[in-house]
């Protein structure tokens, strides 16, 4: 169908219009993340999971983190796309998620944090 290829195509042309800030995104995570995750291969885990491979991996996923069965069970991929959305409204995207995160409501504040976890957990 035409319609599948001219809709992915238009995502990449957005994401190619869209400046992100690894660097501003590294001060949001320091700000925002930083007590409750950390990004280092090997790391800990915190309140939260060890973010390191983020990125390609499913919900609910890091090994050795007690995750809430919404969270398991979600069954999405992590991508720039789905982190802009659980990042809107965490307990929106996820009911049930134990984050207590509200959220980042600001497109660029979102885009930046977005480019500093592409960078930081692979």
């Amino acid at each position: 169908c035409f319609l599948h290829f001219v809709r992915p195509y238009k995502v990449f042309i957005n994401l190619l219009s869209v400046k992100m800030s690894a660097k501003n995104g590294a001060k949001i995570f320091k700000q925002r993340c930083d007590q409750c995750h950390t990004v280092a291969a090997g790391g800990k885990h915190k309140t939260g999971p060890n973010l390191n491979g983020l990125i390609g991996r499913k919900t609910g996923q890091m090994a050795g983190f007690s995750y809430t069965e919404a969270n398991k069970k979600k069954g999405i991929t992590w991508t720039p796309t789905t982190l802009d959305e659980y990042l809107t409204n965490p307990k929106k995207y996820i009911p049930g998620t134990k984050m207590v995160f509200a959220g980042l409501k600001k497109k660029k504040d979102r885009n930046d944090l977005i480019a500093y976890l592409v960078k930081s957990t692979k």
